[in-house]
């Protein structure tokens, strides 16, 4: 499942159905566009319950620790993030520092950003099953663990309360490690992956209901050997209560359901998985907080498209 080509162990980049919230690990340029410092808990168990055929818990589960803050000096923001991804014996823990420079453009802001990180990518390698015993990739290996770092960057546009395009490429050098074994065969090593993303949405309100915002999104990534898109719908009452679906092309329908308390947001996503194969659903559940902070800024015109 992890080895290609007889060289490298590779695995697709994790992905989340409240992808909204998830921005600023993204893409390095959507940081420091919140109003203030946001910090973002979200926790991502797929197809849980999930074991294999000895009975090994080997279902995906993503944790992400992110927190960003616009900086005014710096004309822009700084971030960090802090992830930790397990599928089936494979464990990566990936810590990102980052800056993104924003462009006042009047009606809008550009934002472009840079990330610099470390990746620990750790996998037992004696649990798994070759169909050949003597299998060179296999042979003398067991627990490898390896340390690599690489660079993600990001372009971010967005109107006030209206229209947000991000463009955003993570693990941009596809670092590789040193070989896994001394004494294997083979030349067997892990590699970052290279993963390309689009995100884009529209928040918007109606005249006829004033209560009630809408914001339809889309997220596409792709590293060129698989491409996952996601299309999400959520209406919210009052900035307070809101409900989405989100689909995920040949994979799942979510629902999500989400509450704020001031500041502080608790959502909740369920995937229904509808690939046909008796795979379990999915959790997700998101914690966000934003203390928002009171810069002196000089006043801007610009024609919001939010009420149709």
């Amino acid at each position: 499942m992890l080895l290609t080509a007889g060289v490298t162990v590779a695995q697709q980049a994790p992905i989340f159905t409240q992808h909204a919230y998830s921005y600023a690990y993204s893409n390095p340029g959507f940081i420091g566009m919140s109003e203030g410092i946001n910090i973002l808990g979200l926790y991502r168990q797929q197809w849980a319950g999930f074991t294999d055929e000895d009975g090994n818990k080997v279902a995906p589960m993503t944790i992400l620790v992110s927190g960003d803050s616009p900086i005014k000096v710096l004309h822009g923001g700084i971030g960090l993030s802090v992830v930790q991804d397990n599928i089936g014996f494979e464990k990566n823990t990936n810590v990102n520092l980052g800056y993104a420079f924003h462009v006042d453009l009047g009606n809008s802001t550009l934002s472009i950003g840079v990330t610099g990180g470390l990746l620990n990518r750790k996998a037992d390698f004696s649990k798994y099953k070759p169909i050949n015993e003597s299998d060179p990739l296999l042979s003398g290996l067991g627990e490898e663990s390896r340390m690599m770092f690489d660079m993600s960057a990001g372009i971010f546009w967005k109107m006030p309360e209206s229209l947000y395009i991000g463009i955003s490429a993570t693990n941009l050098l596809q670092s590789t490690s040193r070989a896994l074994s001394e004494t294997n065969e083979s030349s067997a090593s892990f590699i970052t992956d290279r993963t390309f993303y689009f995100q884009a949405g529209y928040p918007f309100q109606f005249n006829a209901l004033p209560n009630i915002s809408f914001e339809p999104s889309v997220e596409l990534l792709t590293n060129f050997s698989a491409v996952q898109f996601n299309a999400s719908f959520r209406a919210t009452y009052k900035n307070i209560f809101s409900l989405g679906v989100n689909y995920r092309h040949k994979e799942s329908v979510g629902f999500m359901v989400g509450i704020a308390i001031k500041d502080f947001v608790i959502g909740y996503a369920y995937d229904l998985n509808i690939m046909g194969l008796g795979v379990p659903g999915s959790h997700e559940i998101a914690l966000n907080y934003c203390f928002k902070l009171d810069f002196d800024k000089t006043p801007k015109d610009y024609r919001s498209v939010r009420y149709l």
